[in-house]
């Protein structure tokens, strides 16, 4: 798994919730008694979950030390009970009661063999319980396939080629068989946001900004000689931004989203 900089994720941080929002608001859970965030990152999305459902025990899980981290420092009142774990290995019944929400936003395309998991996730929700995910459907953008073009010619090809296939993230249709196959009511969509950076002329790449909170980071691990990593970013970073050109608006980023929420009935 990559490593993350919180501070870098957070640049974006109002591009990167619209989705999140987007997402809860097909969730029409009323008084749930435990809600779970997983891939909590921040913690910001978790901590407006603890929000929205203020009677609620919430839990939030990461892998992501630095993550969790981030997220307690921004939990004043120690609302949220944030786990530091792999969600390919945990276990969700170490929660100790069935969940009644289970949200996962902008993580599964992190966890290698994940549609398995989602089906032992929604098995374990209470009933009338709500499972809802979203994952980036960007993965053939120039955003990353600019990441790969350039991988293959870089003097660390082999090992940047592999850090390039870590990701994997499903089609709405799939999600949906999937929670529909195991009893749930679905509604799955997909969206294309065109997120409009840097309006200000601020930032000399703005694409360049985004992808190294998120996308790039498999490649940063890998490129720990700062002369090849910076060999790697010029390279890079020039063909983002003649993909990506500023406009009178600002720069602007097509990003597709695919989204799946799944109620159970009984």
């Amino acid at each position: 798994m990559p490593s993350w900089d919180p501070t870098q994720y957070e640049k974006f941080a109002a591009e990167r919730t619209r989705p999140f929002v987007d997402l809860l608001s097909r969730v029409a859970a009323q008084e749930p008694s435990l809600v779970v965030d997983l891939g909590c990152g921040n913690g910001i999305a978790t901590l407006a979950l603890a929000q929205r459902w203020p009677h609620a025990r919430v839990v939030g899980v990461d892998n992501s030390a630095d993550m969790i981290e981030s997220a307690r420092a921004q939990d004043d009142g120690a609302r949220v009970e944030w786990v530091e774990a792999d969600l390919a290995s945990w276990d969700i019944a170490s929660l100790g009661q069935a969940p009644d929400v289970i949200v996962t936003n902008a993580a599964l395309q992190w966890v290698p063999m994940h549609l398995p998991l989602i089906e032992g996730w929604v098995d374990a929700l209470a009933p009338q319980g709500w499972f809802a995910l979203q994952v980036p459907g960007n993965f053939s953008s120039p955003t990353h396939a600019l990441m790969r073009e350039v991988a293959v010619e870089h003097p660390q090809a082999a090992a940047l080629e592999a850090a390039t296939k870590r990701y994997g993230a499903a089609e709405p249709s799939t999600y949906l068989q999937i929670l529909a196959q195991h009893g749930l009511l679905v509604d799955a969509w997909e969206t294309t946001y065109l997120h409009v950076l840097d309006p200000a002329g601020e930032q000399d790449n703005p694409v360049l900004e985004w992808v190294t909170g998120t996308g790039l980071r498999p490649i940063l691990d890998v490129l720990t000689d700062e002369a090849e990593r910076q060999d790697f970013l010029d390279v890079y970073g020039s063909r983002v931004a003649e993909a990506y050109p500023r406009t009178p608006a600002g720069v602007l980023l097509p990003f597709r989203r695919v989204f799946a929420v799944g109620h159970k009935e009984g």
